[in-house]
């Protein structure tokens, strides 16, 4: 496992990007995505997709990863997208066995929008980082070490 990843994702994230960016540009060049395509694209899925905290940020970022490798961008191959589909299902099913939730409200046990934003920060900053850690890791068993 590359840990080295991991780590850089978490440092991301410490630097001032949000948990699904700093996912997304763990591996984004490995798929000929320039750093500041990734940061952009991803920007909008933090908080659990704009702090409605719907799937975690980290959980999505991880999904437009999968995307990159296996995604369907022809027209009629149906096979692409199924196989797309089927690791968007098993990442996510490896993410609940080490944290029991996709979602980011119950990650992170509180409202962001109607918790006083100090808290909500020490919150963030407290779980955030094992979900960053957590998805690159799985992203970096299934994509790179694992089967095709």
């Amino acid at each position: 496992m590359n840990q080295s990843k991991a780590n850089d994702a978490v440092a991301s994230f410490n630097d001032g990007f949000n948990c699904a960016q700093s996912v997304v540009i763990s591996h984004c060049e490995d798929f000929g995505v320039d750093k500041k395509t990734g940061l952009k694209i991803s920007c909008g899925l933090g908080g659990g997709m704009g702090r409605l905290q719907e799937t975690c940020g980290a959980v999505s970022g991880a999904y437009l990863l999968i995307g990159l490798k296996y995604g369907k961008y022809i027209k009629e191959d149906e096979a692409a997208k199924e196989k797309t589909y089927a690791k968007v299902r098993e990442f996510s099913a490896l993410f609940k066995e080490r944290n029991k939730t996709t979602s980011c409200r119950e990650l992170l046990g509180i409202d962001l929008l109607n918790t006083d934003h100090q808290i909500a920060k020490e919150q963030v900053k407290k779980v955030c980082p094992k979900m960053i850690q957590d998805a690159v890791e799985i992203i970096e068993e299934m994509l790179f070490q694992g089967a095709q």
